[in-house]
């Protein structure tokens, strides 16, 4: 037996084979960058409309003074509470709050709660600074603003895609080093070892994110330290050695994913420290389904367990 594709996607790709980003030559981020953005953006097309979302700027800083331009997006109306920093996904070298607009405004639509996406810094200029850096500043913008943005700052929790649900771990990490307290860690088929280059042979045909991507977005991060003994887990969370004291995480991945086996490992160890996770792998299901066979029963299940998280905050 072999891992197949859920005949829903097969409906949305006749061939039988998600979307997936054009190759470049190995470690070219700025190439890669090139031909992934256009296609988040047509994956988000079919977002769904959030008539009631409004959004407005936000700046805070990182530590050496370089701002970090952010969005605050609310629902009319919506009661005061938790709220939610959101990371987007990219590759660690791709993606941003604008591409992301759509995605964010859906979530906020159907919760009702409260984001703040965070455009942080994209590899190759992230430099020495994890990422992570500039999320938890993210955070701490929205704990210092807790009460004219009305929000509980025991509520407040941290979500991402892809490489924003590693660096939303990575900051749930850090966040806990620094005493800083978060409600839930929402991680949507993260990124989280640098380690994980090499591809099971029966998820290779189903890439929409393949080990050569991965390769490249890793390595224009973390550079010469790739694989290496001196990783940093603010940067892979994977590298973590005690996960005793992290926030509850919940924990989303596809069986045709390349971050499968990590994530189910990451899982397993938040458990055995006693950290409350929920996990769900969803059979059949490639990197990124959520912009995938929208409207269709599956999207439903994934839609309806993400908002049920984000809305218990």
């Amino acid at each position: 037996m072999t891992l197949k594709l859920d005949p829903i996607f097969e409906e949305s790709h006749p061939t039988g084979s998600p979307i997936t980003v054009p190759s470049v030559l190995s470690g070219d981020a700025i190439g890669l960058r090139a031909n992934l953005d256009p296609l988040l953006v047509d994956a988000f097309r079919g977002s769904d409309p959030a008539p009631d979302v409004k959004h407005r700027p936000a700046t805070t800083r990182r530590g050496d003074g370089k701002p970090i331009p952010m969005r605050w997006y609310k629902k009319d109306n919506s009661a005061p509470g938790s709220a939610v920093i959101f990371l987007h996904g990219g590759g660690m070298i791709a993606g941003s709050v604008e591409i992301y607009d759509p995605f964010v405004r859906q979530h906020v639509q159907w919760s009702g709660v409260p984001m703040l996406s965070v455009d942080y810094t994209l590899a190759p200029g992230t430099g020495d600074e994890a990422p992570a850096y500039e999320a938890l500043a993210a955070i701490q913008w929205v704990l210092d603003h807790a009460a004219t943005l009305q929000i509980d700052p025991e509520r407040v929790a941290i979500m991402g895609d892809s490489a924003g649900g590693g660096i939303a771990a990575a900051t749930a990490i850090l966040a806990r080093d620094r005493g800083i307290n978060i409600a839930q860690q929402i991680l949507v088929f993260p990124m989280l070892d640098d380690r994980t280059l090499e591809m099971d042979p029966q998820v290779a045909r189903f890439a929409t994110w393949t080990h050569e991507d991965n390769y490249t977005g890793w390595r224009a991060l973390l550079g010469d330290r790739l694989g290496s003994p001196h990783v940093s887990a603010y940067f892979a969370p994977s590298r973590l050695e005690d996960f005793a004291g992290l926030a509850p995480a919940y924990i989303e991945v596809g069986t045709l994913d390349l971050f499968r086996d990590e994530c189910i490992s990451y899982a397993q160890r938040l458990l055995r420290a006693g950290v409350q996770t929920e996990l769900h792998v969803h059979p059949g299901a490639p990197h990124g389904y959520d912009s995938l066979a929208l409207g269709s029963s599956f999207a439903a299940r994934w839609k309806a367990d993400r908002v049920r998280v984000i809305r218990n905050l």
